[in-house]
């Protein structure tokens, strides 16, 4: 992507991902209700709300599942904010949702399970990828056009954030979810020049507060870093 030009129509669009969430029996949560930030999930929406603070943030808003509403709320405080529920954040809908799922459960070997994990281009156990793009980036333009010329703040999943920058970095929408670079509390931050995404950046203001084995790109172990449903 090109460099972005000095101009008063850059506007800045971050897209976070939660914090960590309290869930001691590791189920896939997805969509369901009733998950709530962790502590230590607590403590890394604060910290990214204070590495946030200086910004120019006009605009924040959330995927309407708690542990996004609740990651938003020390950043909309700081800027004196509400926040924007949006719908078209929400994690991406998966057929294994209230069931384990995860490195070394066995989950694969089950034969009622195969017929969800036939074609991983899609893909067959959820929500297309084609479907997440379109309405996470209806979502990020809207927040485009809330902040213009200043910059907003959006808190999703690891999905669908993911499929999006997959996207406007023009990479293939599949992939090996244990390779995805969006660790909890990380901000995926693009800039608009006009109505154009310019850049793409990353980066993970909370990184010293995440569980070594839940960092982008680290070794999956058994029976840690399931895919709880992010």
């Amino acid at each position: 992507m090109s460099a972005v030009k000095k101009s008063d129509d850059v506007t800045v669009v971050h897209l976070m991902r939660h914090g960590e969430v309290a869930n001691p029996d590791g189920i896939l949560y997805g969509r369901l209700a009733g998950y709530h930030l962790s502590e230590l999930g607590r403590r890394m929406a604060d910290r990214v709300a204070e590495h946030l603070a200086p910004r120019d943030i006009v605009h924040v808003g959330a995927s309407p599942l708690e542990r996004a509403q609740e990651t938003a709320q020390p950043i909309a405080k700081a800027h004196g904010l509400d926040i924007a529920t949006d719908e078209r954040l929400i994690e991406a809908d998966n057929v294994f949702q209230g069931k384990t799922f995860g490195i070394g459960d066995g989950a694969l070997r089950r034969p009622a399970n195969w017929r969800h994990v036939v074609n991983p281009f899609k893909p067959s156990w959820g929500e297309p990828y084609v479907d997440q793009v379109i309405r996470m980036m209806g979502a990020l333009n809207a927040a485009k056009d809330a902040a213009r010329g200043h910059e907003a703040v959006l808190v999703s999943h690891q999905l669908p954030i993911w499929i999006v920058r997959s996207y406007a970095e023009r990479r293939r929408l599949w992939h090996d979810p244990r390779k995805r670079q969006c660790t909890l509390a990380s901000l995926t931050t693009f800039t608009y020049q006009g109505d154009r995404i310019v850049s793409v950046g990353y980066s993970e203001p909370a990184r010293d507060l995440v569980p070594a084995h839940l960092l982008a790109g680290a070794k999956p172990v058994k029976g840690k870093g399931k895919a709880f449903g992010a």
